[in-house]
């Protein structure tokens, strides 16, 4: 068994103030027997308005992201999902004019990035709250790319928020050999109440696979408050781990062997009738 850290954040605009939060509670996860620690959504900043700039300072000269990253990785050992952030640079190195790409970065113990997933859905929906009307598209390139990545606590497969809702990458990612998908999010306070655990749940079940879903969990501005809840669902559909509201740390054991007991009394990937 590996431990596996789903860190819940409350982010707002200002870098480094969201920076030395994230720092806090990797250590907490480090400290706490962690192996792996996964970031939300817009850990580094959730403001639609900074977007561009952030993934251009990433992109460019300057990666503070990605650099706080590798040194947080490197300093406690620990492998890090690095939530998703904006990158202003498509994974084949060509840019971006006038849009970003949401990213989640891997890191390993050593500080070593070594898998990048962007983003493929995005968030174009009218919700009943104070921000009224979402649309990622506008700020964001969806992505293109199915990505798994072997680590400590088996072979990840990488998701990001609004992609919950369509089964078929969870399918894709448990045919590439997932063992358990991670999800970092931020879902708005109506859509996370209506439909977060219905959904972890069914991906988990469906696929027999470990979810670990981080997300922003409260005010984060004026107008976005987040569902947060974040937790981590074994591939029988039960949450083991879980926080409701505001920053923490949500830690679990994922069991390949338990993985292998669900998998072997009910096959139901080989019962499969294409």
């Amino acid at each position: 068994m590996t431990k596996v850290a789903a860190i819940q954040m409350v982010s707002g605009h200002d870098i480094e103030v969201n920076l030395a939060e994230a720092a806090r509670l990797l250590k907490e996860a480090a400290e706490r027997g962690a192996k792996v620690a996964v970031l939300p959504e817009n850990f580094a900043v959730l403001a639609s308005s900074q977007m561009q700039v952030c993934g251009e300072r990433e992109a460019g000269d300057s990666p503070v992201v990605r650099h706080f990253l590798a040194a947080q990785a490197r300093a406690l050992g620990l492998w890090i999902v690095g939530g998703s952030m904006p990158l202003a640079s498509r994974p084949d190195g060509s840019s971006i004019a006038d849009r970003v790409r949401a990213c989640c970065l891997v890191y390993d113990d050593q500080g070593r990035e070594v898998a990048r997933y962007d983003k493929i859905h995005l968030f174009d929906a009218m919700v009943e709250d104070a921000h009224g009307q979402y649309k990622e598209s506008n700020a964001f390139e969806p992505g293109d790319q199915v990505v798994t990545i072997d680590t400590p606590a088996g072979r990840l497969g990488l998701a990001i928020c609004y992609d919950l809702r369509f089964p078929e990458l969870f399918r894709a990612l448990r045919e590439q050999g997932a063992d358990w998908v991670c999800l970092p999010s931020a879902f708005t306070w109506q859509t996370g109440d209506a439909h977060w655990h219905a959904l972890i749940r069914a991906r988990a079940i469906e696929n027999q696979v470990w979810v670990v879903a981080p997300g922003q969990g409260g005010q984060n501005s004026e107008r976005r408050r987040t569902y947060g809840h974040s937790l981590v669902c074994d591939p029988w559909g039960k949450v083991v781990s879980e926080i409701e509201e505001g920053p923490g740390v949500a830690l679990a054991d994922l069991s390949l062997e338990y993985l292998k007991q669900v998998r072997t009394r009910m096959p139901v990937w080989e019962h499969r009738r294409l």
